[in-house]
């Protein structure tokens, strides 16, 4: 229906997740999203951010790409290990996903209009201080697996959630056992160490945290560990068991666009970062034009700089056509073409991740 793979109906009533989200705000993990700490405790009181919310309706998405082959999960480890190659994650490679979702939820509003008559309510895309995972486990759209994400049987973790506040008194839908048992996959593979125990994100560690809601330096001790991650990081999904039984989307709005996939980071640089121009015009429609040319051109020069590191050294990984010794010379060469030739135009934050990546291959200078 309209695009939602599962529907479910949660009581408004959060009062038993405020003590984690305390202790979670209090360790510092919500890193700089101080948006997180000045919302505070309305994310766990829906009723304060809409009065008069007696029930939410949480809704799932899926949203991997509908030619998804059965060997997704491969392929997508092999493009991390080709330092040559910028890696977007998959749910920011088609249309984004709060233009789609949003649009969808008021119609399942006004269709839910029809049939009861008017009644209040908000529509919610990961645009508020919304619980917006106890709220789906709640509603029995799965469980909160240890990477802190929904999980399902049924799907795995590769969907968006939406949220209606409504007036109603609608009867809940139940939660779901948990089913994750010993499993620290998720936890052993994050490359930064940001799942800091089951359950427990310390943002500030996180690739995603880093690449898309940071604004300031990426810290140099955590570059190395980005890899080719440009935005966003699948790791921990990627590794999950669950994952296996991921859906497809049933939507040709998260097919994944020309201009950010499967692409070189000379490439991405060229079409997507070379000017604004080129930027606004291949984040059109994209959930990436959220974080703006600057932290865009950052991300891309910290994977440059993992990039020449790594070619400097075949044994570090060097794939595809940058195997051969020759093929390495001419991916660095171009790599460091581009750093330098916006290095003195760029603005102090970029200028400082372009001169960390060009250490990453010995001095600087002219290739």
């Amino acid at each position: 229906m309209l695009g939602f793979s599962q529907i479910g109906v949660a009581d408004a009533d959060l009062t038993t997740a405020e003590p984690g989200l305390l202790a979670w705000l209090e360790a510092g993990f919500a890193g700089s999203m101080d948006y997180m700490r000045r919302h505070g405790l309305r994310r766990a009181r829906p009723a304060e951010l809409v009065p008069g919310t007696v029930r939410v309706v949480t809704a799932r998405m899926d949203y991997l790409p509908r030619d998804a082959g059965p060997d997704w999960v491969e392929r997508e480890w092999a493009a991390l290990a080709d330092p040559s190659r910028g890696q977007v994650s998959l749910y920011a490679r088609g249309r984004d996903y709060h233009k789609v979702l949003r649009r969808r939820l008021q119609q399942l509003a006004d269709r839910l209009a029809q049939a009861v008559g008017p009644f209040g309510h908000r529509v919610f895309v990961d645009s508020a201080p919304v619980l917006e995972v106890e709220l789906a486990t709640r509603s029995g759209l799965g469980w909160r697996g240890k990477h802190t994400l929904a999980l399902s049987r049924e799907a795995g973790s590769m969907f968006f959630l939406g949220e209606i506040f409504v007036d109603l008194p609608l009867p809940t839908t139940p939660p779901v056992t948990a089913h994750c048992g010993e499993c620290r996959a998720c936890l052993d593979a994050c490359p930064t160490g940001a799942i800091v125990a089951p359950g427990r994100l310390d943002a500030r560690r996180c690739i995603s945290y880093l690449t898309i809601e940071h604004a300031g330096p990426i810290p140099s001790a955590l570059r190395p560990a980005l890899g080719n991650r440009v935005y966003g990081c699948d790791d921990c999904q990627l590794v999950c068991p669950w994952n296996k039984y991921a859906q497809r989307s049933s939507l040709p709005d998260f097919d994944a666009r020309e201009p950010v996939t499967d692409r070189t980071l000379v490439e991405l640089w060229d079409r997507t970062a070379s000017s604004e121009e080129a930027f606004d015009r291949a984040t059109q429609g994209s959930a990436i034009r959220r974080i703006g040319l600057e932290r865009w051109r950052r991300n891309l020069a910290v994977a440059m700089g993992n990039a020449l590191r790594a070619l400097e050294d075949p044994a570090r990984g060097a794939r595809g056509h940058a195997a051969s010794g020759e093929g390495r010379r001419v991916v660095q060469a171009d790599l460091r073409a581009r750093l330098l030739a916006h290095r003195d135009g760029a603005t102090p934050l970029v200028r400082e991740h372009v001169e960390w990546a060009l250490a990453m291959s010995g001095p600087v200078g002219v290739p």
